[in-house]
């Protein structure tokens, strides 16, 4: 399990997701936090915990399927009225440049398999209303480290 792009990815694996997702922290700063299973050129695969409702948001430079692991909230592709909820066991899938938010969490822990494709970089989030979140309040490992 690898959380830096610096490591050399795996040429193939074998992935136990459910333990790889009880090993997120708790709590986080940030709307969610992540950890690489693979980050390729031509796709990442990632297993992330949400820790709050996600503001309108899309990403410029991947599409993006998100597996549904455990929890439920609310979610929307393209228009705030798509508004629906999902739960374990489903697949949410949207093109590069589309909006989506995930406005209420209902249950938790909200954790999800995310396939990218091509790569997301981790900073490629941008926020419809750029009040509303930052790559660094958005992802952990984009956060600005505590000098403390």
């Amino acid at each position: 399990m690898s959380d830096s792009v610096s490591d050399a990815p795996p040429k193939s694996g074998r992935f136990d997701i459910g333990a790889i997702a009880a090993a997120l922290p708790d709590s986080a700063t940030t709307m969610l936090v992540d950890t690489y299973l693979t980050d390729r050129p031509a796709a990442s695969a990632r297993v992330f915990r949400v820790y709050r409702p996600t503001p309108a948001h899309y990403h410029e430079a991947c599409d993006e399927y998100l597996y549904v692991i455990s929890g439920r909230g609310t979610f929307w592709i393209g228009d705030a009225s798509d508004e629906a909820e999902f739960g374990p066991g489903q697949l949410l899938f949207f093109e590069r440049g589309v909006v989506h938010a995930m406005p209420r969490l209902i249950e938790g822990p909200v954790v999800f398999l995310s396939v990218d494709t091509p790569r997301r970089a981790p900073t490629d989030v941008i926020f419809v209303d750029s009040s509303t979140g930052t790559a660094q309040s958005f992802m952990a490992r984009n956060a600005t480290p505590d000098p403390a």
